[in-house]
């Protein structure tokens, strides 16, 4: 299998558009357009039913306690996690792309709808669900997608890995709330190919060059 995008090609900068924040030089951030990447998928394996798409941050800090703090630095040393953007099912096996903006256009405090999404899809919890917990403004579920914000204070760059997945079953069967590690673990028996491709952004000045 074969995953490109229009919107950045594999191994370069993922553009401000695409994501939920963007540099500021006043306050280090500030909102973006948060639109959806386009993504297209060729060569599926024969018996292909449907795929899913899912986006991960793999570069995000293990502990947040100087997460964009004024006069510290998250350190490249510390321990990172996965941090999961997007999870989108259901993706017939008649349709081989997503559109760009055809799935986000914009925030929306406290998540956007779900898990119905637009063509028929479904959507999976990203994990600024977790991030904004207990936020009074932004705090909710957020389905579907929402781009990158790393910390503007993290030493290293951060990437973003979107995989497609293909899979024998129309619809896969997710036990618990429809999260990144409960939709993969749901993949497990199921996936006859997948492919990859990645983009990287910072939100640090120094970082970026």
């Amino acid at each position: 299998m074969k995953l490109v995008s229009t919107s950045f090609k594999h191994g370069d900068a993922i553009p401000p558009r695409f994501a939920f924040g963007k540099m500021d030089p006043n306050s280090h951030v500030a909102l973006s357009d948060n639109v959806n990447p386009h993504m297209a998928w060729s060569d599926a394996p024969a018996g292909t039913q449907s795929f899913v798409l899912v986006c991960h941050d793999y570069d995000v800090p293990s502990k947040g306690d100087d997460v964009n703090q004024e006069g510290k630095v998250v350190p490249a040393s510390l321990p990172r996690v996965d941090f999961f953007h997007w999870l989108l099912l259901d993706i017939p096996a008649t349709m081989n792309e997503i559109t760009e903006g055809s799935q986000s256009a914009g925030i929306t405090a406290r998540g956007k709808a779900g898990p119905a999404a637009a063509e028929g899809l479904r959507h999976g919890i990203n994990d600024y669900t977790a991030w904004f917990h207990g936020d009074a403004d932004m705090g909710g579920t957020y389905y579907g997608y929402d781009g990158p914000c790393p910390p503007w204070n993290d030493e290293i760059l951060h990437h973003y890995v979107f995989t497609v997945y293909a899979l024998d079953v129309p619809s896969i069967e997710v036990k618990g709330s429809l999260t990144g590690q409960n939709i993969l673990d749901a993949l497990d028996g199921h996936i006859l190919g997948l492919a990859s491709m990645e983009g990287t952004y910072t939100l640090n000045p120094a970082v970026a060059g």
